[in-house]
């Protein structure tokens, strides 16, 4: 809307995915030259020899989180004893509870999983389970709240679980050795657009409504203050992506048996897109 890609030469449609589990093959294929993904996705994706590759880390610490009712009394993982979590289904939100819970002397074991499908909050407002996991505490908090049931959260990365990269921007293998410049632009075009959310959260909520009107403000609003910190890095280049940290995922990824291990982690993402920009 701000002509930021027009500026660099590029005409780009914009599009939610028919079905958001085949990003990664789209992009892979080259029917999408970009995508948004996830860090464990990329990894998961390249071991099966799927040639997609990070080229900006989007958002950079955890979303996903267990979230209780304020009343509860349950404000940290060893409180989960005995008690029911609702979950999505989604695998990996498994072992990214068993390590919270492990962090505090507990297992899965010690807690009794309940496959809410996506109905997180209707489940836990509702009384069905004591807690939730796989609830973005930008989004799902705010919802519950709007709703009149303040929540505790407990963030991940906070609990034992490797502070990794929620969302990531991806492109393939071909595209970055065929057409670098176009890359470049790319990601010069998005960092333009994100340096003015960083700087304007509830602006650039206000930009997305006019696109989208489905967009509700009364989450998003309030979210878009919580999530802007989290555009930014330590290094103050936005999208940068730390090395250790992809190191660290992907071991944990192993151990949690989501990842057989002997891929070569830093071919999963490339920096020298951001760092062009900069």
């Amino acid at each position: 809307d701000k002509g930021y890609f027009t500026a660099e030469g590029l005409d780009v449609d914009i599009h939610p995915p028919a079905d958001p589990a085949t990003i990664l093959q789209t992009v892979a294929t080259g029917r999408d030259d970009f995508g948004i993904n996830y860090q464990t996705g990329v990894l998961i994706a390249r071991q099966e020899g799927v040639p997609v590759v990070s080229i900006a880390a989007l958002v950079q610490h955890p979303l996903n989180s267990v979230m209780t009712l304020k009343d509860s009394g349950i404000v940290e993982p060893k409180d989960l004893a005995g008690k029911t979590i609702g979950w999505p289904g989604i695998p990996d939100n498994e072992p990214l509870l068993d390590t919270m819970l492990k962090s505090q002397g507990l297992s899965l074991s010690d807690v009794e999983l309940v496959n809410v499908g996506f109905d997180l909050v209707p489940a836990l407002i509702g009384g069905k389970v004591d807690a939730i996991v796989g609830a973005y505490w930008v989004h799902e908090s705010i919802s519950a709240i709007n709703q009149g049931f303040p929540v505790n959260i407990m963030r991940m990365e906070q609990h034992g679980v490797p502070d990794f990269y929620e969302l990531v921007l991806v492109t393939n293998e071909e595209k970055i050795k065929e057409n670098p410049e176009m890359v470049r632009r790319f990601v010069r075009a998005v960092t333009r657009g994100y340096q003015d959310a960083i700087d304007d959260p509830q602006g650039a909520v206000e930009l997305l409504k006019r696109v989208r009107p489905e967009v509700d403000l009364a989450i998003e609003s309030p979210g878009v203050d919580m999530l802007a910190p989290l555009w930014g890095t330590d290094q103050g280049v936005f999208g940068w992506q730390d090395e250790a940290r992809w190191i660290e995922f992907a071991a944990w990824l192993e151990e949690a048996g989501l990842l057989s291990g002997g891929g070569d982690v830093n071919a999963a993402f490339d920096n020298s897109f951001v760092a062009a920009g900069q």
